[in-house]
C-alpha cells in the first residue's frame, strides 16, 4: 500500500516514470493508478494527438513500441496504454529492449491483470530499472473493513464499525465493487458523515438484521431464537444468502474462536490483532469463546466442514438448503 501511495502521490505531482507495469489480482489498484496517470499526464486539448490506447489482442509488441518511440505533438508527453496485456504472456518480452532504453517523453502504460510478470524475465529486469512495476495484491477478508475505514477517511466520511462489516459479509474484498458502493454513499451524505448500518441497509440494499455477520453474533451469544429466525430468512432467500458461502463464513468464524483459546494475551489489542478484526469486535469474540470452549468451538469446525460437504450436494438426497441451515444452525448450539 505504501508503494501504491508513493505512486499516486508522484503522479499528482506530475512525476512521471517512462513506462508502468500494473500487474496482479486486483484490478481495483490496477485501474486507479491508469486512471490517475490518465488525468494528469495530459491536457485536455493534447489528449487527440497524443493519448493512444492499444488492446493486446489487437495489437502487438512491435506495433506499441513503434509508437512509444514517437515524438509527442505540441505537448510535453504522449502516453500509451495497453489493457489486457496478460494476453501478451508468451511475447511481452519482446518489450524488454525498449524498456531497457525508454523514450523520455512518453508515459508507456501495462494493464497486466490477474497474472503477474516472470520476475526472471528480460522484461520485467529492465522495467524495475527504467520504470515502475507496480504488485496489486487482492486483500485477505479480515483486512477489508480497515481498508474501507481508511478509504473513507481519505474521502473525509467515518464509517460504523458494523456497517464496515456488513459491506465486506455482501461484497467480500472486492474492492471495485466496495469503491463504487461507497462513491455512491459519498453522493447522498454531506463530508463529516459517519455511515451507520442504517445507510447500508436504505442506501445499498443490505439487511442489518438479517446477514451472515449478524447470523454469527446470535450463534456466537448463544441466542437461539434470533439465529434461527435468521436461518429462516436465508432459508427464504437462497440466492442472496448461498449456504456454501453462509458454511464458509460460519467456519472461519469458529476458526478464529480456536485461535481466541490459543492465545496466551488476551487483552483487546492483542486479541484484534491475532484475529485480524477491529477492536470493537472484541468483546463479540471474547463472549463467543465462553459460550463455546475449545472443545465445543472444534467438534462446531468438524460440523462445519461435515455441512461444507452437504452444501456443494454430496451424501445429501432432496433437501433444501433452508433445511440444511437449520439443522446446522441447532446442532451448532446444541
Amino acid at each position: 500500500m505504501n508503494e501504491i501511495d508513493a505512486i499516486l502521490a508522484d503522479i499528482r505531482k506530475k512525476v512521471f516514470k517512462p513506462i508502468y507495469v500494473l500487474m496482479g489480482d486486483e484490478p481495483y489498484y490496477i485501474d486507479l493508478i491508469t486512471t490517475e496517470i490518465k488525468k494528469h499526464a495530459l491536457k485536455e486539448e493534447e489528449r487527440g494527438f497524443n493519448e493512444m490506447v492499444f488492446y493486446a489482442r489487437d495489437t502487438n509488441v512491435d506495433e506499441v513500441v513503434s509508437s512509444a518511440k514517437r515524438f509527442p505533438m505540441m505537448a510535453e508527453r504522449q502516453l500509451i496504454i495497453v489493457k489486457e496485456a496478460q494476453d501478451w504472456s508468451r511475447t511481452i518480452d519482446g518489450l524488454s529492449v525498449y524498456a531497457a532504453n525508454p523514450q523520455p517523453s512518453t508515459v508507456l502504460v501495462i494493464n497486466y491483470k490477474y497474472k503477474t510478470l516472470d520476475k526472471r524475465k528480460a522484461f520485467y529486469k529492465a522495467v524495475s530499472k527504467s520504470g515502475a512495476v507496480i504488485e496489486s495484491k487482492s486483500l485477505y477478508e479480515n483486512k477489508v473493513a480497515h481498508w474501507i475505514h481508511d478509504y473513507l477517511k481519505q474521502q473525509q466520511y467515518d464509517i460504523v464499525p458494523k456497517a464496515a462489516q456488513m459491506l465486506v459479509e455482501f461484497l467480500g474484498n472486492d474492492l471495485s465493487k466496495i469503491a463504487n458502493e461507497l462513491e455512491k454513499l459519498g453522493l447522498l451524505f454531506p463530508k463529516g458523515h459517519q455511515i451507520t448500518p442504517d445507510d447500508v441497509e436504505t442506501n445499498i440494499g443490505i439487511s442489518k438484521d438479517f446477514n451472515v455477520f449478524e447470523l454469527r453474533n446470535a450463534i456466537g451469544n448463544r441466542d437461539v431464537s434470533r439465529a434461527y429466525k435468521i436461518a429462516e430468512h436465508f432459508g427464504h432467500n437462497p440466492k442472496e444468502h448461498p449456504l456454501v458461502l453462509t458454511v464458509g463464513m460460519l467456519f472461519s468464524y469458529f476458526a478464529q474462536i480456536l485461535q481466541y483459546h490459543a492465545l496466551t494475551d488476551h487483552s483487546p489489542r492483542s486479541v484484534a490483532s491475532a484475529l485480524g478484526i477491529n477492536p470493537y469486535f472484541v468483546k463479540d469474540y471474547t463472549l463467543a469463546a465462553k459460550n463455546y470452549p475449545m472443545k465445543y468451538a472444534s467438534r462446531n469446525i468438524s460440523l462445519l466442514r461435515e455441512y461444507d460437504v452437504k452444501s456443494k450436494g454430496v451424501g445429501v438426497r432432496e433437501i433444501y438448503d433452508g433445511d440444511l441451515l437449520r439443522e446446522l444452525v441447532h446442532r451448532l448450539m446444541h
